[in-house]
């Protein structure tokens, strides 16, 4: 019988990666993890300025596995949520201490969160880091999956993750293809600091070319997600200081009183994607490589922690072969619906709130108002939004592999 060099190669080390290894530290799993850029690169992509939304149920996983001690003093509390919708009356609120829970959510910058991973990582002993190295190809047997990296060194496994993004190297060696929708949107980001504190309350505010996000950070500072049709960034991100907050003011109005400062900007554009068959002999996608998404309710990043904790709940359980047919089988089954339905919902908000319908812009007030008046409903939408909703692994209900 063959015999391979690893039980699970991960490729790609950002978040995603990262955070299955760690999920995995108590397991009997021999891990290679293969990244293009080097563990301590300030240039790995994952590990960013951005500010990272986390549920309250990510927040549970990452206590499960042993790491939510050194990440909450990089992370800031969501203790409230106010959603609006630019030039129509109604308003939601949802509020940690309605739904009885300690945050609604947490926001942490990716560069913060990569710190601690890695450093986690360093100190685990069933893992080999093989970086900075490239896989160039990929050959699937009955019994394992070899892989060609482009140092051309051949190492071997009885299973592969793919957790190397929306572009990832595995899905194009593998031929698949994949739903994707162009939004024609573009995401700008930068952290903001207001006049007044944001005192732990995040902002969407929908307006008719996108949604703005301010999510709270340290410092008094919020994280901006502003939306706007592909074409306007270039306009957007050239103009001073000055002008970029006033144009903002104006979109997101004076909830937190006068935009005071703005940090480095950048833009990225949207689009959906959701690829073909995820599960293939001896290879998962999870991540953006499996589905990407819009940022318009925040559940990128936690939809991927959440096929983290699904995978690692099955795999901890392999009989011998954590690449057998049935436990991956077992996990797509597991995870498909709450996929298919953030990603259905994702799509939905978009195509309502993305747009200056009159018709619709007064039928999203009625509604915005409804579930502000309506505990149910509010409750209905809190645990969605903390990733509460779906039958849970064990991680996201506090039980430690």
């Amino acid at each position: 019988m063959f015999k391979a060099d690893f039980d699970l190669i991960i490729v790609g080390g950002g978040m995603v990666g990262a955070s299955l290894a760690c999920a995995l530290k108590n397991s009997d799993l021999k891990i290679a993890i293969i990244e293009t850029f080097p563990a301590s690169s300030t240039q790995q992509p994952s590990y960013d300025d951005r500010g990272i939304a986390l549920s309250y149920g990510s927040q549970r996983i990452f206590e499960s596995i042993g790491l939510w001690s050194q990440l909450t003093c990089h992370s800031t509390v969501i203790t409230d949520i106010h959603v609006s919708d630019r030039g129509h009356f109604g308003v939601s609120r949802l509020s940690a201490q309605t739904e009885n829970v300690p945050a609604l959510g947490q926001v942490i910058t990716a560069r913060s969160m990569g710190i601690v991973l890695n450093k986690a990582l360093e100190k685990q002993k069933n893992i080999e880091f093989i970086c900075p190295a490239k896989v160039v190809d990929l050959q699937q047997y009955p019994d394992h999956v070899a892989v060609t990296l482009d140092n051309q060194r051949e190492i071997s496994a009885q299973l592969i993750v793919a957790a190397d993004g929306v572009n990832s190297t595995i899905k194009h060696l593998l031929g698949l293809g994949s739903l994707e929708h162009n939004y024609n949107q573009t995401a700008i980001t930068a952290n903001i600091t207001p006049e007044r504190a944001h005192n732990g309350r995040a902002f969407e505010r929908f307006t008719d070319s996108g949604p703005i996000a301010l999510l709270p950070m340290s410092d008094n500072r919020c994280s901006l997600v502003w939306t706007v049709q592909t074409g306007d960034e270039t306009a957007i991100l050239s103009l001073s200081e000055q002008d970029f907050l006033s144009r903002l003011q104006d979109r997101f109005g004076y909830r937190l009183g006068k935009l005071l400062k703005v940090g480095q900007r950048n833009a990225y554009p949207l689009k959906l994607m959701q690829a073909d068959q995820a599960i293939q002999h001896r290879i998962v996608l999870i991540g953006n490589a499996a589905h990407s998404l819009h940022p318009i309710a925040g559940q990128g990043f936690n939809l991927g922690l959440r096929d983290v904790a699904a995978l690692a709940d099955v795999l901890i359980d392999h009989n011998g072969d954590c690449g057998d047919a049935r436990l991956l089988h077992d996990y797509k089954d597991w995870r498909l619906q709450d996929q298919d339905n953030v990603i259905n919902n994702t799509n939905t908000l978009v195509t309502l709130f993305s747009n200056d319908n009159p018709v619709l812009g007064h039928l999203r007030g009625v509604g915005l108002t409804l579930v502000d008046a309506l505990p149910v409903a509010k409750h209905w939408l809190a645990q969605k939004s903390m990733g509460l909703d779906k039958k849970q692994p064990r991680l996201a209900r506090g039980v430690k592999l």
